[in-house]
């Protein structure tokens, strides 16, 4: 195992560290326990938006905070979720008054932590609603999961209602938005190599080096079949036809696509890919009216991709377009 770190358990605290000297203009970090704040949190009569989940997604969740997305992230350990005292703190430190809105991938443990933290929250008088994200169409439950994972879709509905949050939408409304991009979301990955954390120094799983697997998770969870590698069509063509059939998608329906790097895919593969699933989003007579390519949710240094397709109504579109200034995601400012 080669990696650029020091220790395997100083990862995130030396990780954090990196995050201050870069972006200390746009976020702070406290280191006990790990949150990453916007620099001008809590921001009087906005909604609060906090987000979290184990290290190893970079830039997913810290990397999204900032003007126009996230209020706070709570980074566990690598792959690990982060603790119900991580959340709680997050929660008071970006309370301006309006509410605090909690966007929660669907992971066990990320899930059971974050409804601690809520009821912590509304014991202090913080009013906090919950947005499970739940788009990945792999499989039904996993080895992290009761239900479907939260994938990518997580970081498209972290800039929607991230703008909508900075527009002075209401709780409800924020919170109320977010689920209706997440029930017209749908996501599957697939992996060419597995990860490995730093802790283990193992691979996540064994794969054959002319096989790929088909429908993993984030943390290298193995999805629903093996096969040889094949051309990227053929591969966007197995992850397509079941998001196409999951919602589903209709002809005229307006789309964003998002083509997802798991972290060690160059980006004129996710290209080639997305030009295949322009391809087939054509031909299901889908409008793609926005994208996002590149490495957003990844899973340290697997090479794989994920696709995501969100069916936008105009609310989404205004909210997706608004100005964000992250250190991940910049547009509009």
């Amino acid at each position: 195992m080669k990696k650029l770190i020091n220790a395997p358990d100083a990862v995130l605290q030396d990780a954090l560290r990196g995050v201050e000297a870069a972006h200390g203009d746009r976020v702070r970090v406290s280191y006990d326990p790990p949150i990453v704040v916007r620099k001008d949190a809590p921001v009087q009569g906005k909604v609060g938006l906090i987000s979290g989940g184990g290290s190893g997604h970079e830039p997913m969740h810290g990397g999204y905070v900032g003007p126009g997305m996230l209020d706070a992230a709570c980074p566990g350990e690598v792959f690990t979720s982060p603790t119900p005292d991580q959340m709680a703190e997050a929660t008071k430190a970006v309370n301006g008054g309006a509410g605090v809105v909690h966007i929660v991938k669907n992971y066990t443990g990320d899930v059971m932590n974050f409804d601690m933290a809520a009821e912590l929250g509304r014991g202090e008088d913080i009013e906090v609603e919950t947005v499970l994200t739940n788009d990945d169409v792999a499989v039904e439950d996993s080895l992290y999961t009761a239900g479907r994972r939260g994938v990518g879709v997580t970081v498209l509905v972290e800039k929607i209602c991230g703008g909508a949050a900075d527009d002075g939408k209401s709780l409800k409304e924020v919170a109320d938005l977010g689920r209706r991009v997440n029930a017209n979301g749908r996501s599957m990955g697939m992996a060419l190599t597995p990860c490995i954390t730093p802790a283990s120094g193992n691979p996540s799983f064994e794969l054959g080096e002319d096989e790929v697997e088909i429908g993993i998770g984030i943390h290298g969870e193995p999805g629903r079949f093996r096969e040889k590698i094949g051309p990227a069509s053929q591969i966007a063509e197995r992850l397509m036809t079941p998001i196409l059939e999951d919602l589903p998608f209709s002809s005229g329906d307006r789309v964003l696509a998002f083509v997802n790097g798991m972290g060690g895919t160059p980006l004129i593969e996710l290209y080639v890919m997305y030009a295949e699933v322009a391809k087939i989003a054509q031909g299901h007579g889908l409008t793609i009216e926005r994208n996002l390519i590149g490495n957003y949710i990844t899973s340290l240094e697997m090479q794989g991709c994920s696709i995501t397709l969100v069916k936008l109504d105009d609310e989404m579109l205004r909210y997706w377009d608004a100005p964000v200034n992250t250190p991940a995601l910049r547009w509009g400012v």
